[in-house]
């Protein structure tokens, strides 16, 4: 009997609320992978089989696995000559390695197998089932029983069975089996039967199936039975797939009928209060899943009803772990159709209430962080079958066996294990951005990294190379589900330049490495468009800044809905639709922008979008659907182009509802134009250039959870439907809002969309040096540092720079120096640095302290100290005085009024950010 050691809480997950502030602290529990999932992701050497994999057991630290092979060999890298194993191994569960018992399963006639494997609960006898005459040349007929110690077949225990044997538990005195067979010892059992665990003999338990046995199990109790198969009847009782029996006399107990006919079930477990079953199906209106009955009255708990042929379910200290090829999990509100996911886990049961049913059932507890890979192997390609949870030394394996080829991407045959600790894998990298929209805030925000065994990861945010971080974070995340982490940096100063890194780290100290440098200037003003599509309330709000794919930042103030890149669409797209800003382009073939984050949308939402295109071949702009990168077989609230230009919103509430522009009203002119799409309690509503092109009574629409999708998705049997599904042209300020905009913040959207904003010059050194009095005759030009000191041995720094002209229309709002002190010991200074203007002639080829230069009495800013540690600092400097010089070549000096010297990089360094440079703010006069 498979059982659970024991119940923990279960541990529902979500995405830890992002902090404001430098001093957020938010640690993760000091375990080494994210409760209550008890193994890590990370494969542990194990010898292979050359085939397949179908049944296991463990006992006192050895793992037992039987199937269909005839070898193992040792792990790919690992030396060592392959060895004879006739369809069953036993091996080490804690080195991997096979042990000195060896068990030859054969048959005369056909290829013989083993497929379950059950331990006595003694942990003296191992019962294997399958289709074999014989093991280790004693007779048997497709069941036998194994002595541990000695590793030998038991002579006396003979029980005959004609067919297969797929399933088999064990209590004290009873051996129940399930399989394909109609006759034991020539008596009519049909499917199920029991035999003495001891002689073998034929016991009077008779619960007859028409259809074949594959599962069974004993409730804890010992007094009922559960089987699982393809059957239809158990007993002449109509009951599908499952059925509850008496443990004595095999007459029925609980009979099911609500699992479909085209599903079977594949395999059964217990726990102290609960049993599951995995199960199997094929054609429309499957179940594959998995489902959690209470052993109190044999109802069921949930259904999680993914897609993929669940092989097998193993309780395990309150997660539910199962192998199966899941491939879509729509219906548990999870990842859509399209990639297998193999090994899964999840509660045993809901934290707090269930969910409401939906379509008559209640939906299986979220996934946890467990997401080792596989692949579909051999035979049949379903990839894992069977699973078995080993101890040894105070630690628990983990061991899987199927038909895979590949774990986690590299050669592993047929067998694999998992360990509770040694978690050595790093998360993913994160990918950054940074944003300000207003003086006096920055937005830091990453696509939340994955890790294979752990959902909760800590983030660092370092800023201006700092190696102290600034905040700390943490975020939960899986594989299908990464969304967007923020964090608001509110002591950020107007007119200066920040920049950010940042990294992951999981529960066992593995940490990423550093993300990118992603670099945000704050503005002296705030920049009207962004600023008010934040105000009024954006629950998305893609501007397409990115440097990176396939991360789209989400700018809007609750940050987490960003979105991911498809086929590589064109980057930093200039000029955008706002001043200042980027676009993103497609080439209506194949790339998109999908949300990441699952979501569902009510009857009153708003969607927004700016589009330049001269395609005519039409596309959709904005949309909802249920898939990522699939076509979404469930779509609406979009707009769409058509082959001539029109725009189309509408929305689906059993029929498609939409409004169009007129048939002359096209906008496929190569101009930048604004479009939104409205539903509330009035209808929905078409806005193109704040006006409003038509309205139409339809206040409800497609009931599903989906994704935001931007620049292409299905648009089968929409009404004037395009070419292409997909957009050519370009995007900017994609927003989503869960209200309906009125027709007047329409259409100041569209009025602000024109209003001047800030643009930033960075004007790095042409030239720099400084001057040493210790070394009065000496030059500094090709030096990777510079130094400032006011006594003792003088150091002096110089500084060139090109400055430009005010844009037309705009004049100086801010300026700063901007340079990075180096990485030797104490390069901070306890004193304050001026900046001032070298009046003087210099050059970093001839400029020696007997040369220097002269310098101007009034200081343009200063900085009262600067800390150790090589990191990015700022200097303020006076507006009115830059202003006087912009367009022309000027230098500046630094000086200190103490001994206490400060090192920093020049333009020779090949250090990030080293190079010296100022940082200029123009705006409107």
């Amino acid at each position: 009997m498979r059982r659970s050691r024991g119940l923990t809480a279960a541990l529902v997950l979500s995405l830890a609320g992002a902090g404001t502030g430098i001093g957020l602290v938010l640690m993760p529990q000091a375990s080494a992978i994210t409760a209550p999932v008890a193994f890590t992701a990370d494969q542990l050497p194990t010898w292979q089989p050359d085939g397949i994999v179908w049944a296991m057991a463990q006992a006192e630290g050895t793992v037992f696995a039987g199937g269909t092979f005839s070898a193992v060999r040792p792990p790919e890298g690992v030396a060592g000559a392959e060895r004879e194993a006739v369809n069953f191994v036993a091996l080490d569960a804690a080195t991997g390695n096979p042990t000195s018992c060896k068990l030859a399963f054969t048959i005369g006639d056909g290829t013989a197998t083993v497929r379950t494997l059950v331990v006595s609960k003694d942990k003296k006898t191992l019962y294997a089932g399958g289709y074999f005459g014989a093991v280790n040349g004693t007779p048997v007929s497709s069941v036998a029983a194994i002595d541990i110690a000695s590793c030998t077949p038991k002579a006396a225990f003979h029980p005959g069975f004609p067919a297969t044997v797929r399933g088999l538990a064990v209590t004290d005195d009873t051996l129940y089996v399930a399989g394909d067979f109609n006759t034991v010892e020539g008596q009519t059992r049909q499917r199920f039967a029991a035999v003495d665990a001891s002689s073998g003999a034929l016991k009077p338990f008779k619960a007859d199936a028409d259809e074949p046995g594959r599962a069974i199990e004993v409730t804890p109790d010992g007094k009922n039975v559960l089987l699982g198969g393809d059957f239809f009847t158990i007993n002449n009782a109509n009951s599908h797939a499952l059925a509850v029996v008496d443990a004595m006399s095999g007459a029925v107990k609980k009979t099911y009928s609500n699992i479909p006919s085209n599903s079977v079930v594949k395999d059964i477990s217990t726990d102290d209060t609960g049993f599951y079953t995995g199960n199997e199906g094929s054609g429309g209106g499957v179940f594959d899943g998995r489902i959690g009955l209470r052993l109190s009255d044999f109802t069921e708990k949930w259904r999680d009803r993914c897609l993929g042929a669940t092989q097998f379910v193993l309780p395990y200290e309150g997660v539910l772990y199962s192998s199966s090829h899941a491939h879509d999990c729509s219906t548990e509100q999870e990842f859509p159709d399209g990639k297998r996911h193999f090994l899964l886990a999840q509660p045993t049961n809901h934290e707090g209430s269930a969910p409401a049913p939906v379509d008559g059932f209640v939906r299986g507890p979220g996934k946890l962080g467990w997401h080792p890979t596989a692949n579909d192997g051999l035979g049949e390609g379903i990839g894992p079958r069977v699973m078995a949870v080993a101890e040894k030394n105070d630690v628990k394996y983990m061991w899987v066996g199927g038909e895979f080829t590949l774990i986690n991407g590299k050669a592993q045959q047929a067998l694999t294990r998992f360990a509770s600790t040694g978690d050595v894998g790093a998360p993913t990298t994160p990918v950054a951005s940074a944003s300000s929209v207003k003086p006096g805030e920055v937005q830091v925000r990453w696509r939340t990294s994955y890790d294979a065994d752990d959902s909760k990861l800590t983030y660092r945010i370092y800023r201006n190379g700092s190696a102290t971080p600034a905040a700390t974070v943490t975020a939960s995340s899986l594989e299908w589900e990464r969304p967007q982490a923020s964090w608001n940096d509110t002591t950020v100063k107007a007119g200066q330049s920040y920049s950010y890194r940042v990294t992951a780290t999981d529960a066992a100290g593995n940490t990423s490495a550093l993300s990118a440098t992603t670099k945000v200037t704050v503005p002296t003003s705030v920049q009207s468009y962004p600023n008010q599509v934040r105000t009024d309330g954006a629950e998305l709000y893609w501007r397409y800044d990115d440097v990176v794919s396939p991360y789209v930042a989400d700018s809007s103030v609750s940050g987490n809905r960003s979105g991911i890149q498809v086929n590589a669409p064109a980057l930093k797209q200039s000029p955008g639709a706002v001043p200042g800003s980027n676009a993103m382009g497609f080439n209506g073939k194949s790339q998109k922008v999908h949300s990441d984050r699952r979501q569902t949308v009510g009857n009153t939402f708003t969607i927004e979008t700016w589009f330049k295109t001269n395609t005519t071949r039409g596309g959709k702009l904005i949309g909802f659907g249920n898939n990522t990168t699939r076509n979404s077989g469930s779509n609406d609230r979009h707009i769409y182009m058509t082959n001539t230009g029109r725009l189309v919103f509408g929305v689906y509430n059993g029929s498609t509802r939409t409004v169009s522009t007129g048939l002359f009203d096209t906008y496929n002119d190569n101009k930048w134009h604004h479009v939104v799409g409205t539903q509330g309690p009035g209808g929905i509503t078409l806005y193109v250039d704040g006006q409003n092109k038509g309205s139409l009574n339809a206040t409800s629409n497609g009931t599903y959870a989906g994704y935001w999708h931007a620049g292409g998705d299905n648009l089968s049997g929409w009404p004037t439907r395009p070419t292409s599904n997909f957009f050519a042209g370009q995007l900017d300020e994609t927003a989503v809002y869960p209200t309906t905009l009125t027709q007047a913040q329409v259409k100041n959207h569209f009025d602000l969309a024109k209003a001047p904003t800030d643009t930033v010059s960075t004007v790095k050194t042409t030239e720099d040096t400084y001057i040493n009095q210790g070394a009065p005759s000496s030059t500094y030009g090709t030096s990777t540092s510079l130094a400032v000191r006011g006594s003792g041995s003088l150091y002096e720094t110089y500084m060139r720079f090109d400055l430009p002209a005010a844009p037309a229309g705009q004049v100086l709002k801010s300026a700063s120096l901007q340079f990075k002190t180096s990485t030797q010991a104490s390069a901070g200074t306890a004193n304050t640095v001026s900046v001032v203007p070298v009046t003087g002639t210099w050059s970093g080829a001839s400029t020696t302290f007997k040369t220097k230069p002269a310098l101007g009495a009034t200081p343009l800013g200063s900085i009262a100290g600067v800390p150790d540690g090589s990191a990015v600092h700022n200097v303020p400097l006076d507006t009115a005085a830059v202003t006087a010089v912009l367009g022309s070549s000027y230098s500046l000096g630094l000086t200190s009024n103490g001994s206490d010297p400060l090192w920093l990089w020049s333009s020779e360094s090949t250090a990030a950010e080293g190079t010296p440079q100022l940082v200029l703010t123009f705006g409107a006069q």
